[in-house]
């Protein structure tokens, strides 16, 4: 079988190695596209892959058609809305993700991200510490669970909110549990946002939310933008000069936040919660091996179609 490594923003070349040794030893062919320009290079290159490893790499049904023989797709990586997992399963390809592998990565980037705006984008002003601050949580999988456990280590007290988690897991973490998205939002310094973008959560955070932070919060964002109403949350900024937004996804809008309110945004030039040599490592071994694991006895764990 042939497996493709199709990464616009490349895989480290430690991992790649890896992801080409786990490969090859399991008797299979390996490709690689790196740094691709255009959709069309992507489905060149994918026209005789019969598996495809990608990372934030758009998968759509244009891709499924170029690739007739493609029987697997995994993502190095735990959200998969790149991947458009209809056509996926129209064309008759398995998706799956790779969860947990970049959690801790993320996870240490909302710790930094809560240092940053807690001092000012170390600006040489009077911040505060995070020590003794409220961490509210909105979800609490794999990488709200290392916020929770790194952040208890500051001295942070940590609620969250998950109706997909239940309360004991949450007890089990040393978390406490909030009672709705008013009470997380009102009663925590920092907020970090941990939630999909799905029907139900797009446009999601807005003004009825994030007015309600307590004088000084912080809001944190390293799941996806869509989830915020960036019209509202301008408004809000513009309002409340207390507030700050933080975000591993850069918001539409971005240009104009960064112009009004310079001191009290941030936003990181490119995603970079998996930016980290462990984690690129990790998921890259993760994706490979699923892929073997696949091709050998259709084993399909963290199958998402």
């Amino acid at each position: 079988m042939k497996v493709l490594v199709a990464t616009e923003k490349p895989f480290s070349a430690k991992a790649v190695k890896e992801i080409r040794a786990k490969i090859e030893d399991a008797g299979h062919e390996f490709a690689i596209i790196e740094k691709y320009t255009s959709p069309e290079q992507l489905r060149e290159a994918a026209a005789d892959a019969d598996a495809l490893i990608v990372r934030s790499d758009i998968v759509d049904e244009a891709l499924f058609a170029a690739a007739p023989k493609l029987k697997i797709v995994v993502r190095a990586g735990a959200g998969y809305d790149n991947i458009d997992l209809k056509a996926a399963t129209a064309a008759g390809v398995i998706v799956e993700n790779t969860p947990g592998q970049n959690s801790r990565a993320v996870a240490e980037l909302v710790i930094g991200m809560a240092i940053m705006a807690a001092r000012n984008k170390f600006s040489g002003t009077t911040g505060f510490e995070i020590s003794g601050k409220r961490l509210g949580l909105q979800a609490f999988g794999q990488v709200s669970r290392h916020v929770a456990e790194i952040a208890k280590g500051f001295g942070m007290t940590v609620t969250a909110i998950d109706p997909y988690c239940p309360v004991e897991v949450m007890a089990q973490n040393g978390v406490g549990v909030a009672e709705s998205l008013d009470d997380l939002y009102g009663g925590n310094d920092i907020v970090s946002i941990h939630i999909p973008a799905t029907p139900e959560t797009v446009g999601s955070i807005g003004r009825a939310l994030i007015e309600k932070m307590p004088k000084g919060a912080v809001l944190i964002n390293t799941a996806r933008k869509e989830v915020i109403n960036e019209a509202e949350l301008t408004q809000v900024l513009e309002e409340r000069p207390d507030l700050k937004y933080f975000a591993d996804v850069k918001p539409a809008c971005a240009a104009d936040l960064e112009a009004r309110f310079p001191d009290r945004v941030f936003f990181t030039p490119k995603k970079s919660g998996a930016q980290t040599a462990e984690a690129n490592l990790n998921a890259g071994v993760a994706a490979a091996n699923q892929i073997v694991a696949y091709f050998a006895d259709g084993t399909d764990r963290f199958r998402v179609n």
